[in-house]
């Protein structure tokens, strides 16, 4: 099975300085609806990691989440594409969770759904916990430089092996991705 891992703001829309708290907020990041469909296209099964600590700060609330992703997700659908299932993570990091980003508890839950090694799985984020999260599930770590990922990549202290790409559109294109 193909499959890949994506964080949500600033890989698949546009990210903020803090939670995106209506639909009217969600912004595609531009040609990220349409890489999404290619992979599609090519057999991969695409599943996203999100932190959201929002839910758990109280600034937005289950009803309004469910509608930012109703939404992306038809935008997704509409370019021909599908996002197979979405994890997330509603904890602050207050809450010493194993779910929340850098730590792996989703990228866990993506293994035991798939029943597949991430060895060979790409995790494309914008931030450095996103990175730190897939190299230490075993996942390969992408950053894509739109989002954080300008600020991430100056930051330094990537994981080791750690992909560079501009966007989740030049990801795609180095995938080599062939339709089925």
């Amino acid at each position: 099975m193909k499959l890949i891992i994506l964080d949500q703001n600033g890989v698949i829309n546009q990210g903020r300085d803090t939670c995106i708290r209506t639909p009217d907020e969600w912004k595609p990041v531009p040609g990220s609806l349409q890489a999404i469909a290619r992979l599609v296209h090519a057999g991969y099964r695409v599943v996203t990691a999100t932190n959201q600590s929002g839910i758990g700060r109280g600034l937005l609330d289950m009803t309004t989440f469910n509608s930012i992703n109703d939404k992306m997700l038809r935008a997704v659908q509409q370019e021909g594409g599908r996002i197979d299932a979405l994890f997330f993570c509603p904890h602050t990091q207050h809450d010493k969770c194993t779910c929340r980003k850098p730590g792996i508890g989703m990228f866990k839950e993506i293994r035991q759904r798939y029943g597949v090694e991430l060895s060979q799985v790409p995790a494309v984020g914008d931030s450095l916990r996103d990175l730190q999260a897939a190299a230490k599930a075993g996942a390969i770590p992408v950053l894509v430089l739109t989002g954080k990922g300008k600020d991430t990549l100056a930051g330094g202290e990537l994981p080791a092996n750690t992909q560079i790409y501009p966007d989740l559109s030049a990801v795609v294109d180095s995938l080599e991705i062939q339709a089925v």
